[in-house]
């Protein structure tokens, strides 16, 4: 017995998939990585950034913790809780305070970042940052009620204002830390 090869036209009784006239609806390809050289140079430039004496106001925007946290829901192959581990031990040697406060921080936050990571990759940068509220407030927190009970002395609500601010600036760090991979994008699309 011998089987003819089927072929790919319907009959005359038969209908097409439908599946298969299925396109797209964002035909763009996929978001590509941003490049490791350029996520460590952002990270190290902020961080130099930051031992700057402006951090000493109480309200100021923690520019480091913001950056790490962005990478880590970017780019969680790359950033990681080691890294906002060591960030954070480096911080809390420069500030001269309890060894680990800002270590805490930042591996708290980093961990709610990865955490989110999946579920944020579809929202723009001001659901994100609505979202990622809670993580630094209750990371900042965890860490100063640990500065407290261990340092005895409760030092206000301004840290408050602080992560509040830091939160704010994600749609900003959104933008100035993708323009690389948004100006690849237009070259290609130029050139096509």
């Amino acid at each position: 017995m011998v089987r003819k090869p089927a072929s790919n036209t319907p009959m005359a009784g038969q209908r097409r998939s439908s599946l298969s006239s299925l396109q797209p609806i964002d035909s763009s390809p996929f978001k590509r990585p941003s490049s490791p050289l350029f996520i460590w140079i952002t990270l190290l430039l902020v961080w130099l950034i930051s031992l700057l004496p402006w951090r000493v106001w109480q309200p100021a925007p923690d520019l480091l913790l913001l950056v790490i946290a962005f990478w880590c829901m970017n780019e969680p192959h790359r950033v990681n809780m080691l890294a906002a581990f060591c960030f954070g031990l480096l911080m809390d040697v420069h500030d001269g305070g309890l060894l680990g406060e800002q270590a805490l921080t930042y591996t708290l936050v980093a961990y709610g970042a990865l955490l989110l990571s999946r579920r944020l990759q579809r929202f723009n940068s001001i659901v994100q940052a609505i979202h990622m509220i809670p993580v630094f407030v209750l990371a900042e927190a965890a860490a100063r009620l640990c500065h407290a009970w261990l340092a005895g002395e409760w030092m206000g609500w301004q840290w408050l204002w602080s992560a509040l601010f830091t939160v704010a600036l994600w749609p900003l760090a959104d933008v100035l830390l993708h323009m690389p991979q948004r100006r690849l994008d237009e070259t290609e699309s130029g050139s096509a």
